[in-house]
């Protein structure tokens, strides 16, 4: 019997058609068994398990749950975490190819400096290092390194240690092709084909301000078969 792939998708109340719509694009194109679960912060709260204070200029309520992939994946074996602003257009499972033991976690090492100063419903739009490295993390749940990202870990530690993967060394920070995590407003879009994940980072056709998004009408045709009555906020 063939073990289903774990993938955890950041869950926030605010975009809960992105969610929808991230998942069923996994599972419909998926030549194989996927278990595909939200991280929902209120959850982790009522288990106890989440308990950092409040954070203003985080800008989703998945900014630090995210973190939480491993644990929840009981520190064995490989699990996914995704933004739920994703679009999936391949197979998830060809990600097969790139896993290395070697390897705490694997992500697409962006070098981005996003020029706007608000996103998705007006939320701040802030620089650092590494940003979107963990937006779309494959995570080695076992490895030494990773089975650091413990709850009592995730609560205390700041913001950059955990989104700049200073809990594993550079050289166990695997490196993913950027179609996998596609930026829309600032990957280059491909010559033929598709993206294998876009990532609608900036904000996407959820919103009304964002329908002119690049792979928009991709997005729309999902979201409608997910709910026929679907009408953008």
């Amino acid at each position: 019997m063939t073990v289903p792939f774990k993938v955890f998708i950041g869950w926030d109340s605010r975009e809960v058609i992105a969610f929808d719509v991230a998942k069923w694009s996994l599972q419909n194109r998926a030549s194989g068994p996927l278990c595909v679960e939200p991280i929902k912060i209120n959850d982790l709260i009522e288990q106890g398990i989440y308990r950092r204070p409040i954070d203003p200029l985080a800008s989703t309520e998945f900014t630090y749950t995210r973190f939480f992939t491993p644990y929840l994946a009981d520190f064995t074996g490989w699990a996914l975490f995704c933004d739920c602003d994703f679009l999936f257009l391949d197979d998830i499972l060809k990600l097969g190819e790139f896993l290395d033991p070697e390897k705490a976690v694997l992500c697409v090492k962006h070098q981005y400096n996003p020029s706007e100063t608000t996103k998705m419903d007006g939320k701040v739009q802030t620089a650092y290092p590494r940003k979107n490295w963990s937006s779309f993390m494959l995570f080695n749940c076992a490895h030494s390194s990773t089975r650091q990202l413990t709850p009592e870990l995730i609560n205390a530690q700041t913001p950059a240690y955990l989104h700049r993967m200073q809990w594993a060394a550079d050289t166990e920070i695997g490196e993913l092709p950027e179609a996998w995590n596609w930026l829309e407003g600032w990957s280059k879009r491909p010559e033929t084909g598709y993206p294998a994940g876009v990532h609608y980072t900036r904000g996407g056709p959820w919103f009304t301000q964002w329908q002119n998004v690049e792979y928009a009408n991709e997005w729309l045709e999902v979201a409608r078969l997910v709910d026929p009555h679907y009408k953008t906020t």
